[in-house]
């Protein structure tokens, strides 16, 4: 692997940058270098929306494929083969001294969607990306698919009905989007370039085995995926990172495949694909997939990073855990499995060795279940449910989260997984309340001696999310949610446990 620059497409050319540091923002450079300042800095931290912009690459079938993210955590490197697309790159040049806007940008002009107008570039590269995306599929989304197409967009200004009218609007416009064949052939070309080392200081391998190899070689280096929790290192914590070792131009670590009954998500695979992929099998975690953090942070992060991050307070953890899943680490040529309830040693620490990396996530299939289960001679069905408290519903970290799994014969516990975030120094399992439940029938009378054993497994922290008290109380509280859903007898609809049920409805 020799060095050479950056190389990414920006307004259908290719740009190589030689000069930048590593950790430089794509953010940065689009206002100081390239004078793009239609995208704006307002948090720094990937939460507000403010510098949304889109990222293109090539597909399978050769067709442009764009995402929203955040461009204050974006590293310049990581870019490399990429397109960048900002609000300046909308509209067609000038005519005659009349500038045509894009049918979104008309349609925020129409609606008034725009009040101090900060954050409007970035509510329009969403909706931009939002209508591509129908366009390819021909579909047509609904207001709340638009609302959760924004949920990475925040307007101070109140402004949101406006925006969500100016969303439909330019969703039912026919206008085609402009050509981006120049794009396209710049990516091809792109494609041809050997994987990066930058100022010998960052790389991006492009298989397992040299990523194994480096990261062995240079122990001391980071990895790196989106930078969605390492962009605030930099921009929040002043930190210097010397070395930086990219994995997400690793194809074998971003596959998501079926292999012999089990779901396996590798380490490089964006939150949002791994959610996509959970909830096709699991439809039942969908809510907690548009609550995760928000669409322009679920395209960059991955869930391999956000399980190897650690945080007690991370969504994938308890969900993976309820799913009995488990965890494939790598050290340059051996792989080992461990269960992910097994992986946490303590706060933001694991059993990673010195050189060894996630490679993937394996996560039992529903039928596999059933298939072992009938092979045990027992007839059970498995209850899943997930549940996230916070503060604000989109977009905001948790408060508690939990991921709830047990196994029925009848009425009968076979089986029970809960697993908690926030209520430890680790995401874990509830061991004293799956004891309390296994073998025994699902009555309320179990619920409340499962409920009392979580004071047992837990004692949380106050904070400024949460009391310890209220913690464990909503714990005990979403167990009996659990019990009142899942019930043999008279358990309770989605229409009574769901607010937009409601909403509905009147």
């Amino acid at each position: 692997m020799t060095q050479r620059p950056i190389r990414l497409v920006h307004r259908g050319q290719i740009v190589s940058i030689a000069d930048a540091p590593p950790t430089r923002s794509l953010l940065d450079w689009l206002r100081e270098d390239r004078h793009c300042t239609g995208t704006k800095e307002g948090c720094a931290e990937g939460d507000c929306g403010a510098c949304t912009v889109a990222l293109g690459r090539l597909d399978a079938q050769g067709r442009l494929h764009t995402e929203t993210v955040n461009a204050c955590i974006q590293f310049l490197p990581m870019l490399d083969g990429q397109a960048v697309f900002t609000v300046e790159d909308l509209s067609p040049p000038a005519r005659d001294g009349a500038a045509t806007l894009h049918p979104v940008q008309q349609a925020m002009v129409d609606c008034h969607g725009s009040q101090c107008g900060f954050c409007t570039p970035g509510f329009v590269m969403s909706l931009w990306a939002c209508r591509r995306q129908h366009q390819a599929a021909g579909t047509r989304p609904s207001r709340q698919d638009l609302a959760d197409a924004l949920a990475g967009n925040l307007c101070r200004c109140t402004g949101y009905r406006p925006i969500l009218d100016a969303g439909e609007q330019a969703l039912q416009s026919a206008a085609p989007e402009p050509d981006h064949a120049a794009t396209i052939a710049a990516l091809r070309t792109l494609a041809q370039d050997p994987p990066l080392v930058y100022q010998g200081r960052f790389w991006a391998p492009r298989t397992a085995d040299e990523l194994a190899t480096l990261y062995a070689d240079h122990p001391q280096a980071r990895l790196l995926a989106g930078a969605t929790d390492i962009g605030l290192w930099v921009n929040k914590q002043m930190r210097e990172l010397p070395e930086l070792i990219h994995v997400g131009a690793v194809a074998e670590l971003q596959r998501i495949e079926v292999v012999d009954g089990t779901l396996r998500i590798g380490a490089a695979a964006s939150l949002e694909a791994a959610w996509a992929a959970l909830c096709e099998y699991w439809p039942q975690l969908r809510e907690l997939w548009l609550r995760f953090a928000s669409p322009p942070v679920r395209h960059a992060g991955t869930m391999g990073g956000n399980v190897a991050n650690g945080s007690p307070i991370g969504d994938s953890a308890p969900v993976l855990m309820a799913l009995d899943a488990r965890i494939v680490l790598q050290q340059r040529g051996r792989l080992r499995e461990l269960a992910l309830a097994d992986f946490y040693t303590g706060y933001m620490k694991n059993e990673l060795q010195s050189g060894e990396f996630v490679r993937g996530l394996v996560v039992p299939l529903p039928q596999a279940r059933s298939q072992m289960q009938s092979q045990t001679r027992k007839q059970t069905q498995t209850a899943l449910r997930a549940y996230k408290i916070s503060k604000r519903f989109d977009s905001d970290i948790s408060a508690l989260c939990a991921a709830l799994a047990i196994d029925l014969d009848g009425d009968t516990v076979r089986a029970a997984r809960l697993a908690f975030g926030g209520l430890a120094a680790t995401v874990k399992r509830a061991a004293q309340a799956e004891a309390a439940l296994q073998g025994r029938p699902w009555t309320e009378a179990t619920l409340q001696a499962a409920t009392a054993a979580l004071a047992q497994d837990f004692q949380p922290l106050s904070d400024l999310r949460a009391s310890a008290g209220y913690r464990l109380q909503v714990a005990g509280n979403l167990l009996r949610r659990f019990w009142l859903e899942t019930r043999r007898d008279a358990p309770l609809p989605a229409a009574a446990v769901t607010v937009w049920a409601r909403e509905t409805s009147t």
